[in-house]
């Protein structure tokens, strides 16, 4: 998953190759309209990976230096919005791998428990037909955000990519250097702690 890879082909958008070569052209103008126009969402998505507001700016502004220096090397076959989100995921997970290492905090803590008959010791509650009602509010969006915080960065991190950036299974195992199978394994067990540590919210919720 290169800086400047092209991603998947697509039409442009209105007015995006007229923004194109105004930026090729070195337009200082067209510069500020993609900041303008796209920051503030290319920033969501290094706050995402990064959950740190300093790193996350740093990140953006080193990521659209990176693709204004590369413009002539985008060839139009994905939108440029899509070009960008691809290059600030790609250094938002070099600055990841750059902080200092620190010991790897286990997620079994979080899981679920089994009885050994296979069901759950404290069962989670069905959501069943309240569930996307549930999702919609905006306690509950601020719920799962913290929830997901609170996953240890490995798995954070996999389901970022896989979950809201909706990299393929083989993307994300190249943007991280493991194997697809271990993106596999830390998706699932990401997903079984993110259910469960907002199993609580959810049933107090739906007695309300």
């Amino acid at each position: 998953m290169g800086a400047t890879g092209n991603g998947g082909a697509a039409s442009q958008g209105p007015g995006e190759e007229e923004l194109l070569a105004a930026l090729r052209e070195g337009d200082e103008a067209a510069y500020k309209r993609v900041i303008v126009e796209m920051g503030g969402r290319l920033l969501a998505v290094a706050r995402r990976i990064l959950s740190n507001e300093e790193d996350a700016r740093d990140t953006l502004q080193d990521a659209l230096l990176q693709a204004f220096r590369n413009i002539n090397d985008f060839k139009g076959q994905s939108l440029l919005s899509t070009w960008l989100h691809r290059i600030v995921v790609n250094v938002a997970l070099m600055k990841l791998r750059s902080r200092r290492r620190k010991p790897e905090e286990s997620i079994e803590p979080m899981l679920p428990v089994f009885q050994d008959d296979g069901h759950h010791v404290n069962p989670i509650v069905d959501w069943g037909e309240n569930a996307e009602k549930m999702l919609q509010r905006q306690e509950t969006k601020t719920i799962v955000r913290e929830a997901i915080d609170r996953l240890p960065e490995n798995y954070r991190t996999v389901m970022m990519l896989r979950d809201i950036e909706e990299l393929s299974t083989n993307e994300a195992a190249e943007a991280l250097g493991i194997s697809p199978n271990a993106v596999k394994i830390r998706l699932h067990r990401a997903r079984q702690a993110l259910r469960q540590l907002i199993d609580p919210h959810a049933r107090e919720l739906m007695t309300r």
